[in-house]
């Protein structure tokens, strides 16, 4: 059976050498400009404690707060030298983290940035945590679906070999077939995950249900999806079979079954949802209430 050669180019448009602009990086400037619309629509809509001018504000949070944990959990869980495994090849060059064009980014790093980037943005602008914790859940996935496939065009993080009729031969992975697990990952770490959060958003007003939701989704579907990908080169599996990426996983998907049952048995608060009072009314209110 003949089967297709990886031959997709990392670059949209190479400068020289290894700079250029790279699909990868198209992959994030394109899903948060997307969550960026997503979440602005969505605060004009009176669905958001957040004003128009706001969203940017907070998406710019989110942003830069995702790239960096991304970043930093790749330094942490995953990089490594010849002389020094994970975390202490880290400590002895900690320039690596700056180092972003060498590329390395981990998903479980880059949600951590999420709650934290989500969490500065609040407590500065006293808006309501969980809220905006499922509204970063509720978009979250659009960007996970497209760097996925952008794992797939670097040809990177292929899978398992394989004989299925739709395996793809990645040639910096040997001459074997693999399952194309960036795909795999794509749809049910990123669609998947994006479909049930959309849902959920679209009809509870429970703060911390799409969180929940999204996070136990994206758990289950990179768990499962793992079982396709080739381990990490110089990672033991543990208990003979569970991947880096599985173990990491199991308690982020407790936290959020934890945050689901919060959430369902609070019950529902759609004042916290209710849009910012407009800034005209607020002070004719106080203007009025200095008169009496």
């Amino acid at each position: 059976m003949e089967y297709w050669v990886h031959n997709l180019d990392p670059f949209l448009i190479r400068f020289w050498g290894e700079v250029g602009i790279r699909w990868y990086g198209l992959a994030y400037i394109l899903g948060f400009t997307v969550a960026w619309w997503l979440v602005r629509r969505w605060s004009d809509q009176g669905r958001l404690p957040v004003s128009r001018q706001g969203v940017a504000d907070f998406v710019l949070y989110v942003a830069i707060a995702m790239i960096a944990g991304g970043r930093l959990g790749y330094c942490l869980f995953y990089y490594q030298t010849a002389e020094h495994g994970a975390f202490v090849a880290f400590l002895r060059d900690p320039l690596v983290f700056f180092r972003m064009w060498e590329g390395g980014m981990a998903s479980h790093g880059g949600i951590a940035g999420l709650f934290i980037g989500t969490w500065l943005y609040c407590r500065m602008r006293k808006v309501p945590f969980m809220v905006m914790g499922d509204t970063v859940a509720a978009t979250a996935g659009i960007g996970v679906a497209l760097g996925r496939l952008a794992n797939f065009i670097n040809g990177e993080l292929w899978g398992r070999t394989t004989d299925v009729s739709w395996a793809v031969i990645f040639p910096a992975a040997g001459p074997e077939p693999r399952h194309p697990s960036q795909l795999y990952a794509m749809g049910l770490e990123g669609l998947l995950m994006l479909a049930v959060a959309l849902t959920v958003h679209h009809f509870h007003r429970r703060p911390g249900l799409t969180g929940g939701a999204a996070v136990i989704t994206y758990s289950l579907g990179r768990f499962f999806g793992e079982f396709f990908r080739q381990p990490d080169p110089g990672y033991s599996l543990y208990f003979g079979w569970m991947s880096k990426g599985q173990a990491l996983t199991i308690p982020l998907f407790m936290v959020a079954l934890s945050l689901l049952i919060y959430a369902w048995r609070r019950g529902p608060q759609p004042q916290a949802y209710l849009p910012p009072e407009p800034q005209a009314k607020t002070t004719q209110k106080t203007a009025s209430h200095g008169k009496r």
